[in-house]
């Protein structure tokens, strides 16, 4: 007998009834089940609220730092305006401070040839700020000469007149650089 016929003859003898199907079914249906576990699977609704719950508290921490910001800002305009009223320069504000004898020993020490305030170091951090600002590039030193000199005027205009004379020496130290930075630009050109 072939297996065919076995199949055959057993598969024509037995006929499940309504009842064993359905048995066998919601069986199949409970192993599945405990297979897959549970899946969540979110509604479209619900990640719609969520984006505008995060978009409002977000709108709502700007409103919030727009505020702090306003409070800092008048807060700093009374404290200014108090002032204001008492010195219409700086120069003004510095004309009647009293310095004890050792203040001034220091900042004499601090402006002098080797000081860190004198016009030596003073002129080469500008120098070296100027450099640093155009990339390097020598052929910009033209534009940051002009910047030093706008800084100069913009100092001299908020302290109320002439700055001091240190000042004016430091600035035609960092020009003096500059100057020989851009013009060894041109040397090396004709040297090439």
């Amino acid at each position: 007998m072939s297996v065919n016929g076995v199949t055959d003859a057993v598969a024509g003898s037995y006929t499940p009834t309504t009842s064993q199907t359905t048995k066998a079914v919601e069986a199949v249906e409970k192993d599945a089940a405990k297979d897959t576990g549970v899946v969540y699977e979110p509604s479209a609704k619900a990640t719609d609220s969520k984006m505008k719950d995060y978009s409002s508290i977000v709108s709502s921490m700007k409103q919030e730092l727009a505020t702090k910001n306003q409070q800092l800002q008048n807060l700093v305009n009374q404290l200014l305006s108090k002032q204001a009223n008492k010195y219409t320069t700086l120069a003004d504000l510095f004309k009647n401070i009293k310095a004890d004898p050792a203040t001034i020993a220091q900042a004499q020490k601090d402006i002098g040839e080797d000081g860190y305030w004198g016009i030596e170091q003073t002129s080469e951090r500008l120098f070296s700020m100027a450099q640093a600002l155009s990339g390097g590039d020598a052929s910009k030193a033209d534009e940051m000469i002009a910047a030093v000199k706008k800084g100069f005027d913009q100092a001299a205009e908020a302290w109320g007149g002439e700055l001091p004379d240190i000042c004016q020496k430091t600035v035609d130290a960092a020009v003096e650089k500059l100057t020989k930075w851009r013009d060894s630009l041109s040397t090396d050109t004709v040297e090439a």
